[in-house]
């Protein structure tokens, strides 16, 4: 079944789009402060459509990402009360938000650091620096070094492998698309076992 080639001619050409820098920056700052989709899954195809702009494109995601961590913070800061719902107990997010406030008593600076790897959303790390008053300036310098280090990654990657990993991709993206399907449901019947 050919699900995924026709998904990845999709975003292809979303990734050649004349706003896709708009809709990328947009993707990055919704990101960071509350829209679940990572700004990965443009960014990468991005980079590959264009390897010349790799390095511009991650900048984009990068700055965008930094302004979008400081709404989650400010809500973070001023409004905990309105999402608590989400974070208190038994809410959605409850269990990543007792594991980032830990990480943040252990670590302070580098949970932000260490958040822009982590597969927790960013957004959680954003809001809980808020919610635990983390001194602004830190938390924008380590949101910079942590999100662009993983963006700069990323579309390294991407134009090193160019054109030739583009056509791989292309190649390989509906066993690709697949096997993680697999592992996905393999992961979460373990996880329920």
């Amino acid at each position: 079944m050919k699900l995924f080639s026709k998904l990845y001619e999709k975003v292809m050409s979303w990734s050649r789009h004349p706003h896709a820098e708009r809709y990328l920056a947009g993707l990055s700052f919704a990101e960071s402060s509350f829209f679940p989709i990572p700004p990965d899954v443009m960014l990468a195809p991005m980079s590959l459509a264009k390897p010349e702009k790799a390095l511009r494109f991650a900048l984009i995601t990068t700055l965008a990402s930094v302004l979008g961590g400081m709404l989650g913070y400010a809500i973070g800061l001023w409004f905990i009360d309105l999402i608590q719902p989400l974070i208190g107990e038994g809410g959605r997010w409850e269990e990543k938000f007792i594991m980032t406030q830990t990480w943040f008593s252990e670590w302070g600076f580098w949970a932000i650091f260490i958040a822009g790897f982590s597969p927790i959303p960013y957004k959680v790390f954003t809001i809980t620096a808020g919610a635990m008053g983390m001194l602004f300036l830190p938390f924008i310098i380590a949101s910079f070094f942590g999100r662009g280090a993983r963006f700069f990654l990323v579309a390294s990657l991407m134009k090193w492998g160019g054109q030739e990993m583009e056509l791989k991709l292309k190649r390989y993206i509906d066993f690709i698309g697949w096997f993680i399907v697999i592992l996905g449901l393999i992961a979460y019947i373990i996880y329920k076992l």
